[in-house]
């Protein structure tokens, strides 16, 4: 991987954003989609908070509140996995804003403890962390920034390095992902109706899956692809990355972790800022708070 310096928006110069500069975080109701939308605001742009849960979603917003935040911070329930969840997100946004210009898909699940591999609920895994992003992506995408701003609109999938190809044994199926030129959702999808064809099977352990929090991992595998054919796609006109925050404090870790949300959220506020003549898409990005690494997905 090519190390890169990122942008710190809290000292650079190039400051393209406003509060009329929109962003999205999903799964923000606690860690690092809190943190985030912290820092966003704190920034200056104008946040929508959401949150799977309404009451815990107020709560994060009322203790923003306390920071002086909250003029510039929006709440709207949304369930990223249920499809009337999106309709209706993307119905309310539509009525509150002309356009977004950011978007982090942050929500995801993992019901696996730190030293389990569970595939119990390899489906809502699946269907929360992958399809849920795409769901999510694919109906607020027509909201995004036109084409004549001249500021490009930016996705990020915070993701993870379980879900790089390298980590995927099947021969078969890391052929098709990192088929460049034949990649595309129906691949993608192929590969992920595979793996859940095998956990139903109860053979998964046996056909070259990632080892460690095999669900999860296979989810942000799939995710990273489909960055990577939205960033082709949309080249031009959309920036689409990925971010894996590392061995992060939260929920997901059981507290455990290298750094804290609010330090992960600072590099994701750094990708996701950075001004427009050192924009990349198609690059997966980990490192520090200060620095980044970026490689192919």
């Amino acid at each position: 991987m090519q190390q890169a310096p990122i942008c710190n928006p809290t000292t650079t110069t190039a400051r393209w954003w406003s509060k009329d500069s929109i962003a999205i975080v999903t799964g923000a109701n606690k860690g690092i989609g809190y943190a985030l939308v912290k820092r966003f605001a704190q920034l200056g742009l104008t946040v929508v908070l959401t949150s799977r849960d309404p009451s815990k979603g107020v709560k994060a917003v009322d203790s923003l509140k306390v920071l002086g935040l909250d003029g510039n911070i929006c709440f709207c329930q949304l369930d990223i996995s249920d499809q009337a969840s999106v309709r209706s997100f993307v119905s309310w946004f539509r009525s509150k804003f002309d356009a977004f210009d950011i978007l982090v898909n942050n929500a995801a699940v993992c019901f696996n403890a730190m030293k389990e591999n569970s595939m119990e609920h390899a489906e809502t895994v699946v269907k929360t962390n992958y399809y849920g992003s795409k769901l999510l992506t694919e109906a607020i995408l027509p909201l995004c920034r036109p084409s004549n701003s001249p500021f490009i609109t930016r996705i990020l999938n915070i993701s993870s390095r379980l879900g790089t190809l390298d980590k995927l044994k099947n021969t078969k199926m890391k052929a098709i992902l990192g088929d460049e030129k034949r990649l595309s959702e129906d691949r993608i999808d192929m590969v992920v109706g595979v793996f859940l064809q095998d956990v139903k099977d109860g053979r998964w352990e046996r056909q070259g899956w990632p080892d460690i929090w095999t669900d999860y991992s296979v989810s942000k595998l799939a995710l990273n692809a489909y960055s990577r054919v939205l960033a082709r796609r949309y080249e031009g006109l959309v920036s689409v990355n990925c971010f894996c925050p590392g061995f992060t404090q939260t929920a997901m870790t059981d507290g455990q972790g290298k750094h804290s949300a609010d330090d992960a959220a600072e590099m994701a506020a750094s990708l996701a800022l950075l001004s427009p003549s050192r924009l990349t898409t198609g690059k997966f990005y980990t490192g520090s708070t200060t620095r980044g690494m970026h490689s192919k997905l």
